[in-house]
């Protein structure tokens, strides 16, 4: 029986598979197959039947996926509607009326999720301490309520003004919107993120409306795909706060999927880093449309509650922070108004693809480049034929207006390509006061190997990792993955004098809450690990830091130690802190770890296993000359081999560029550790 992880990209599905029950040399199956972006649980089934697995033999699947972040990037869903109070109908599109380029006249925002003829406001106000300053008008509802109605829309986003406090006006403007529209999908802003700050709490109950009946929609289209072919597996979802949590819950809770994807290459990464005793990694994923990277710290990842969607958009639920950027094999390489050589964002995907797939792209993308290199074997290491010629016809077209040859071009898409990958290294890391020096990088993605010399060299970043499994990572992290709840509330107070017996209640109140999830997705919440904490400020300040809480019932002496974890964390992010002022608490947030009973994955399975033999020869092109270089393929390289570049090592879902000024070494897990002469 199979434990699969699978995750779906903007370009391929990928699979993996650990088999409980076999030795581990045979206990991994792998795939990766073109995404099917007219309905993505195709391609999941596509994935399923090219590694040989049936569904009847599936344990658990643990699923990562981009179908709500596509949908909300591109507008493709359902017309939501937005009903809030008197005064605050425009909040989404006024935002925090900052400008995303300071001296850009031509700047314009985003779309805004929900059309202004879609939001309604109603007569009704809380109080920031909770109680009633302006009683709800149902009538005026009501009214309002036979609109939504008569226009057809089925999902509505509730966001009333100071709801973090008090609930009782948004549940019973469901009550009523559920007798008018019976079959209403309903988000209230107080059970999305109550929490203070009317901007990201109405952004994020936005996009549950408008998610609900999309990733609605497509979870149970992927359930009912698998109970046809026979499984009875239950069917996991990769959230962003880099767990997992059921199909059940992932459909009441969209907004949580917006890292989807990338969060499992976070999991396969602290996978990595406990394999080999390294707690600091940076871990970077190059698919075919997007380059993440994420760090971690002590092997967990690094979480953010600032995640901005686009601009002036942000997401206020724990999610891993993830940066990514249009930098990936489809990306397109195009000249600008200037004459100068760009790279991405835009992307060629799945369809049609690089110019090399044969599908009908003629843009010059980076998987061409990679091709007309020699970096890239023209049969893509077995799987289908690239045509090589139609590559050097589309990189032609910015080589010739530029006086370069084919190949130059094509040496300067991926050092562009590489300089654009740091910076997003640089961009994770300086952001949260860390030194990518201090950090290993393990690359990802089935183009992951080509670029991580080149890009961890600009960071930096000394020590390079390639996983054997670096073409599935994403799936490969997925079932390593725990159940996962993050559930967060508002309690404003400075800490000195500080409510204890509220303290200790409202975090009693949200451990149950998340204990009571852990439950609902078939995990022991009587041993679940919980950890709390309280996202706390200096008196004066806009932005919180988070803090760990001590375990157990606080006590009036629990304040000194909960104040100078402050400190040390505030120092830690900022680089200062300072005992002299007031400080404060903001929210509070209780996070709960919860374990299926699943089997550990012997990592035995991963090692190469290779025989040691000859490797073959190619022509790759290296600082402005094609040079015969070792090419070693998939399964040939032995435990402890070392391997002086130039060189290109091939993996059954990815390649490994190893330059003339680097070497390589291989280790007894299979992992490519990289690093200068």
């Amino acid at each position: 029986m199979f434990r699969v992880g699978v995750d779906i990209g903007g370009t391929f599905t990928d699979l993996y598979a650990w088999e409980e029950d076999s030795p581990s040399t045979q206990a991994v199956r792998t795939a990766k197959v073109l995404s099917t972006p007219e309905d993505l649980s195709i391609g999941v089934m596509q994935a399923l039947a090219s590694a040989g697995i049936r569904p009847d033999e599936i344990t658990n699947i643990v699923h990562g996926t981009t179908v709500a972040t596509n949908a909300l990037i591109q507008r493709n869903y359902p017309d939501p509607a937005l009903i809030t109070t008197q005064g605050f109908r425009d909040v989404l599109e006024i935002g925090r009326q900052r400008r995303e380029h300071l001296y850009d006249p031509y700047q314009v925002k985003p779309a805004p999720l929900i059309s202004r003829r879609n939001r309604f406001t109603i007569t009704e106000k809380m109080g920031a301490d909770g109680s009633t300053v302006t009683p709800l008008d149902e009538d005026e509802l009501r009214a309002k309520a036979e609109v939504i109605r008569d226009r057809g829309i089925r999902s509505i986003a509730v966001a009333l003004i100071n709801s973090y406090s008090s609930g009782e006006h948004e549940r019973r403007v469901r009550e009523i919107l559920t007798e008018v529209i019976p079959d209403a999908a309903i988000a209230l802003s107080h059970e999305t993120s109550p929490k203070v700050r009317e901007l990201g709490r109405f952004t994020t109950t936005a996009i549950r409306a408008a998610m609900l009946p999309v990733v609605g929609d497509y979870m149970n289209r992927l359930e009912e795909k698998l109970a046809e072919e026979g499984s009875t597996a239950p069917l996991y979802i990769v959230k962003s706060n880099g767990g997992m949590m059921s199909a059940d819950n992932a459909k009441d809770h969209p907004e949580e999927l917006i890292e989807s994807g990338p969060a499992g290459g976070v999991a396969a990464g602290a996978y990595l880093s406990r394999l080999l005793e390294s707690p600091n990694v940076v871990v970077t994923d190059v698919g075919g449309t997007s380059f993440e990277a994420a760090l971690l710290e002590n092997g967990r990842g690094l979480v953010t509650d600032e995640y901005e969607l686009e601009w002036e958009m942000p997401v206020v639920v724990p999610m891993l922070d993830i940066r990514s950027i249009g930098a990936g094999g489809g990306s397109i390489a195009w000249i600008d108004s200037g004459g100068s050589l760009r790279v991405g964002p835009q992307s060629a995907g799945a369809v049609p693809g690089p110019a090399c797939y044969g599908r009908g792209g003629t843009a010059p993308t980076v998987t061409d480049a990679n091709l007309v290199l020699g970096r890239i074997s023209p049969d893509l290491s077995g799987k289908f034929a690239l045509d090589t010629a139609a590559a050097e016809k589309a990189v032609s077209t910015v080589a010739e207006p530029l006086g370069m040859s084919v190949a130059e071009a094509a040496e300067g898409i991926l050092t562009i390509l590489s300089e654009n990958m740091a910076s997003a290294i640089r961009m994770v890391s300086s952001d949260r006061g860390r030194d990518p020096r201090d950090y290993a990088m393990v690359a990802f993605g089935g183009a992951g190997g080509l670029h991580a010399y080149e890009t961890a060299k600009s960071a930096g970043v000394a020590k390079i990792v390639v996983p054997p499994y670096a073409g599935v990572a994403c799936a490969f992290g997925a079932i390593t993955m725990d159940i996962r709840h993050d559930l967060e509330g508002t309690f404003y107070s400075p800490l000195e004098g500080v409510d204890i017996a509220a303290f200790n209640s409202e975090l009693s109140r949200l451990e149950g809450r998340a204990r009571e999830l852990l439950e609902r997705d078939g995990a022991d919440s009587s041993t679940a690990v919980v950890d709390r904490f309280a996202a706390m400020r200096y008196v004066g300040q806009s932005y919180e830091v988070m803090t760990p809480l001590p375990a157990g019932e606080l006590t009036e002496d629990s304040i000194e130690t909960i104040k100078h974890s402050f400190f040390k964390e505030h120092e830690r992010e900022y680089g200062v802190y300072s005992e002299d002022f007031a400080v404060a608490v903001v929210n509070l947030r209780v996070t709960a770890v919860g374990s299926t009973g699943r089997t550990d994955i012997d990592s035995s399975a991963n090692a190469s296993g290779g025989t040691g033999g000859a490797p073959s020869k190619r022509e790759v092109f290296f600082e402005g000359e094609f040079v015969e270089v070792d090419v070693y393929g998939p399964g040939t390289l032995s435990d402890d081999a070392s391997i002086a570049g130039p060189a290109l090592i091939e993996q059954e879902h990815g390649a490994i560029v190893v330059p003339p000024q680097a070497k390589a070494e291989t280790d007894r897990y299979g992992n490519i550790l990289i690093e200068s002469k």
